[in-house]
């Protein structure tokens, strides 16, 4: 595809205009249309956390996560640039090594006083297959530089999340996923690995050797050893048209089930104490022009804040002067490559919460989430529902069930303890499943109860890895052991 404009890459964050619109009324007195106001700024960073680098002789390096609400000192971070190295690091570290890439997981899992690992160094497309439709990486990739280099080969991965800064070790083994009723999670399309073990070794998996391992590696929470090498199913590169469109948000709760029927990928985005819900759609586009209408999604998330600080004491006033400029009928397209439409980068920080329901659940449940929302006035930031398609890895979220993904956030630097206090009990009435790198607090005995697998995993877990090596507090935990 080609296109006379300068590329970039189109923040899906575009429903969050009615919002803007209507702190822009306010401020500007505007009537009846939805107009834009300055915006004062608010905290933002790149996508990632910073890339850690090898540790200087004598000093302790210290480390935080994307939000900022994880941090450690470890006692050497360490970039391997191939196995040979990593092998090295792995036999000669004590125990609670721990991998680390973008930074972008909310819960404990990379903090560590002892070694971390980043696989920064071992980056890249080793080889693609058009023919074959696979591909094999270094597990060190981010999904941007992925979906990049496999275009040039002419082939593209199946679907992607809302951003693309992760590396694909790290996406993979926190089952991170897109949107779409028979689109699976990223991990589902691994068809073989390398898996280094504690002990520096290398165990080769696929679907034809070592299955139950690769079933295992897929979803492991960097507990199984690292994951050094992947090899994946692709499709032809292909293009994407995607709309975004507003509707009242009882009709879009009504009419959701069937609009995920109806297009490859659909989401939708409940916009607080507004009354209105954005949906997005991506629909296969066979022709070669290119559409990118210019985004200033940042802003408008900004505009939502204002708006909230302004009326936040009178939710039913925010629903009122909602209803009166909110224009339903406006709506944005987008026409592009795949991976330039379905990823986005979040410069704005936040702390988030999201659980897997069983699909057939999910309007029910994500009713309930709202419902306890309209409850807290401060809450400003938009809730994301999504659709995922079953697959069989032992500690997928979507094992052995389609599901309907509802993620709740809290702007940095705003309380989020109501996220685990308050959304976390609804959640759980509806059997679901956490996100591993988004907050909850599922204790073990739960979770062996959630995942028909969770006691073979931790069988395996043990056999590779005895002494606990690949374990840090946050997991000891997670799993209930004390040793090993």
């Amino acid at each position: 595809m080609t296109d006379t404009q300068s590329p970039r890459r189109q923040d899906r964050r575009t429903v969050l205009k009615a919002g803007a619109g209507v702190a822009a009324a306010l401020a500007l007195g505007g009537q009846g249309r939805l107009v834009r106001a300055a915006s004062t700024p608010v905290a933002t960073s790149p996508s990632t956390a910073s890339t850690p680098a090898a540790s200087p002789t004598g000093s302790r390096q210290r480390w935080q996560n994307w939000s900022g609400i994880h941090t450690c000192q470890p006692s050497a971070i360490d970039t391997p640039a191939d196995e040979g190295e990593l092998a090295s690091l792995l036999r000669g570290a004590g125990p609670g090594v721990r991998c680390v890439g973008a930074g972008h997981s909310f819960t404990g899992l990379v903090p560590t006083d002892s070694t971390l690992i980043s696989l920064d160094r071992m980056s890249g497309v080793i080889s693609a297959d058009a023919a074959r439709n696979t591909a094999t990486l270094h597990a060190g990739t981010r999904l941007a530089l992925l979906s990049r280099q496999l275009d040039a080969q002419g082939v593209a991965m199946r679907n992607l999340p809302d951003i693309d800064a992760q590396s694909f070790a790290g996406a993979i083994a926190t089952a991170t996923h897109g949107t779409g009723r028979t689109l699976q999670a990223l991990h589902a399309d691994v068809i073989g690995m390398r898996l280094m073990t504690p002990d520096g070794n290398v165990i080769e998996c696929s679907e034809q050797r070592n299955p139950e391992l690769l079933s295992a590696a897929r979803v492991s929470l960097g507990s199984l050893g690292v994951v050094t090498q992947v090899t994946l199913r692709t499709v032809p590169s292909f293009n994407l048209h995607r709309r975004v469109f507003l509707k009242p948000l009882q009709a879009m709760l009504d009419e959701a089930p069937t609009l995920a029927k109806q297009h490859r990928n659909f989401e939708f985005y409940y916009l607080p104490f507004t009354g209105y819900a954005a949906g997005i759609t991506h629909d296969l586009y066979e022709a070669g022009d290119v559409l990118t209408p210019h985004s200033a999604d940042e802003d408008m998330l900004r505009d939502l804040r204002r708006l909230r600080d302004w009326l936040g004491r009178f939710p039913q006033l925010r629903r009122w002067v909602a209803a009166k400029l909110i224009d339903v009928n406006q709506t944005e397209d987008a026409k592009n490559r795949s991976w330039k439409l379905l990823s986005t980068q979040r410069p704005t920080r936040f702390n988030e919460t999201e659980c897997h329901v069983p699909q057939e659940q999910g309007i029910a449940c994500v009713r309930d989430v709202i419902a306890k929302l309209e409850t807290r006035n401060e809450v400003f930031f938009p809730l994301e529902f999504r659709f995922v398609k079953a697959d069989d890895a032992w500690l997928s979220p979507f094992h052995g069930r389609d599901s309907c993904s509802i993620a709740v956030h809290a702007a940095q630097g705003e309380p989020f303890d109501y996220l685990l206090s308050e959304i976390g009990p609804i959640y759980r009435k509806y059997a679901g499943r956490p996100h591993w790198g988004k907050l909850h607090d599922v204790s073990p005995a739960q979770l062996a109860a959630l995942y028909p697998r969770w006691g073979d995993f931790q069988a395996l877990r043990r056999s590779l890895d005895p002494q606990g090596k690949m374990l840090n507090p946050y997991l000891r935990k997670l799993f209930g052991v004390e040793h090993g």
